[in-house]
């Protein structure tokens, strides 16, 4: 009987490690990020405001369905790794290699994601970007 309740204590207390290491990776989220990148010589719309919280809290959306670090094809980044800026792989200007344009990356993210779950906005810029 002892080693069992001992047994029970030990996972208890693992579990609770490891929901406070979570608590201290999700404290170190942003609630929003905007998205303005300033290698764009001229912009045709304003920033875009992303509701980090809400994609993830409240959308359900995992945190490598944005962020990515592509090996051999393959998604490698996973919660926990650097968030690298988007612009060190994908160019403003041009393509490299498989990585597309920088506004390509995230309209297509973005745009697909929305399309693919039915909600948020798809088509109108204003729905997304701020007012110049």
């Amino acid at each position: 009987m002892r080693k069992k309740g001992l047994v029970l204590i030990c996972l208890a207390a693992l579990i609770g490690v490891i929901c406070m290491a979570g608590l201290l990776v999700a404290a170190e989220v942003p609630d929003t990020v905007t998205i303005q990148e300033k290698a764009f010589e001229k912009f045709k719309k304003g920033p875009v405001t992303l509701d980090h919280k809400k994609h993830s809290a409240e959308y359900g959306v995992k945190c490598d369905e944005c962020h990515h670090l592509y090996k051999d094809g393959k998604n490698t980044w996973k919660e926990g790794d650097a968030v690298q800026k988007c612009s060190e792989c994908h160019d403003p200007k041009k393509k490299n290699g498989e990585a597309p344009k920088l506004q390509n990356a995230f309209h297509s993210n973005c745009k697909d994601c929305h399309k693919a779950k039915g909600k948020g906005p798809e088509k109108k810029c204003g729905e997304c970007h701020a007012e110049k």
